[in-house]
């Protein structure tokens, strides 16, 4: 089947709205971040007490997740994106206006839902534009959120040198964010639409004759998987994403102080490791569509994760500030391709319920994420915190044994 162009079109406008709901994500995040220091300064919160409530932004964050995936099921992917969308730009808000603990509190729940919400319901959007695609294009989407969150950091650092109320830039963040939100809506793909174009576990395929006609045919079109075995593809593939975000998440957080504590690093050159990290993962998202267009999913999550695991053996071992930071530089391109591919798989398992299907798979892989730095803080009251990135490690060897499970079943 060859897409006509009068279809290729919309298919590409879609592609260019979903890049840019990623991005707005994460610009969106980063307008927190950036501004937690004159926010915690404000509102006299602890440093202790903002860790509590980074969890409870999180636990929303997931209530917003599971919410969102029937939703989206039941009123469309784009519906949601949009009301999503919306919600976490207006709540952004919320913690510059917050004056104490309690309003704090309220604001980064509400931020966090509706941050949750836009995970799942761009990211099955994402899924319908690549499977329109018909090859692989769902780590450049993530690429973009990575892009998304450096804006918002520039900006929202800018603004604060040059004497900004924070409640203006975060309006003004917000006014902006919804207006593009609505402005992006209309251009998403309806699911209703998408039917008529490439019905979903359809046999239809491209045509001989274009590029990654025999990759594509194995990895997007499925065969229905009974409930049983449905919900066993979902856990593993949750289990994954579990094991990779949770490396990711000590990445982010423990990076620095490794290679300050393990090497008695200044704070400026410890701050390079997760600066490696960070870079080649974005770097390696916008390349790994490539390799799972010429190699397949699994490819991309088996070599990539060991990889990974390869550059924190090298952490534990290196005794040298450059080895390290190579260790990180591996570990951010190993671990920059796999959560995309998960997340396409999840959306491609045949199911009438792929929205709930990757709502499950989001978090408890956002669990993950959550239970890594933490996993490595109690560890270290046992052990250095160098010899602690053996977890993560075992967790990444542990995606390699079993990167099977991206693979989509196929139609007989």
């Amino acid at each position: 089947m060859v897409l006509s162009p009068t279809v290729d079109r919309p298919i590409r406008v879609a592609r260019a709205a979903v890049f840019t709901v990623f991005a707005l994500n994460g610009f969106l995040l980063a307008m927190w971040v950036v501004h937690i220091p004159v926010i915690t300064d404000r509102t006299g919160v602890s440093k202790s007490m903002l860790g509590m409530f980074i969890l409870l932004m999180s636990g929303a964050g997931i209530a917003g997740m599971r919410l969102a995936g029937p939703l989206a099921d039941r009123f469309g992917s784009r519906t949601l994106v949009g009301t999503a969308a919306c919600i976490a730009s207006v709540a952004v808000v919320g913690p510059g206006l917050a004056t104490g603990p309690f309003t704090l509190a309220l604001a980064l729940a509400c931020f966090g839902f509706g941050n949750g919400a836009l995970d799942v319901s761009m990211n099955t959007q994402a899924v319908l534009v690549e499977r329109a695609y018909r090859r692989p294009i769902m780590a450049a989407f993530h690429a973009l959120f990575s892009g998304g969150g450096l804006l918002g950091s520039l900006l929202g650092a800018a603004t604060l040198r040059a004497g900004w109320d924070i409640r203006l830039t975060l309006v003004l963040a917000a006014v902006s964010c919804v207006a593009l939100t609505l402005t992006l809506v209309p251009r998403l793909l309806r699911e209703t639409e998408f039917h008529d174009v490439i019905p979903i576990g359809s046999d239809a395929v491209p045509s001989a004759d274009q590029p990654g006609h025999d990759r594509m045919t194995r990895d997007h079109v499925t065969t229905p998987l009974d409930a049983r075995d449905l919900g066993r593809k979902v856990f593993a593939l949750a289990a994954i994403a579990f094991a990779l975000l949770l490396a990711e998440g000590v990445a982010a957080d423990w990076s620095a102080l490794q290679l300050r504590e393990h090497l008695n690093a200044d704070a400026a050159t410890a701050a390079l490791a997760f600066g490696a990290f960070s870079t080649t993962m974005t770097i390696g998202r916008f390349g790994a569509d490539r390799v799972s267009h010429a190699f397949g999913r699994v490819a991309v999550v088996r070599y990539g994760s060991l990889i990974a695991a390869a550059g924190l053996a090298v952490i534990v071992v290196s005794p040298w500030i450059p080895l390290t930071l190579l260790g990180w530089t591996m570990a951010g391109l190993g671990l920059a391709g796999g959560i995309p591919q998960i997340f396409t798989a999840a959306g491609n398992l045949g199911s009438t319920r792929a929205a709930t299907d990757m709502s499950r798979v989001f978090s408890i892989g956002y669990l993950g994420l959550l239970a890594g730095p933490t996993v490595i803080g109690w560890l270290t009251a046992v052990m250095s915190l160098t010899t602690a990135m053996v977890v993560p490690m075992i967790a990444i060897l542990f995606c390699c044994r079993y990167a099977s499970v991206v693979d989509t079943p196929r139609a007989d």
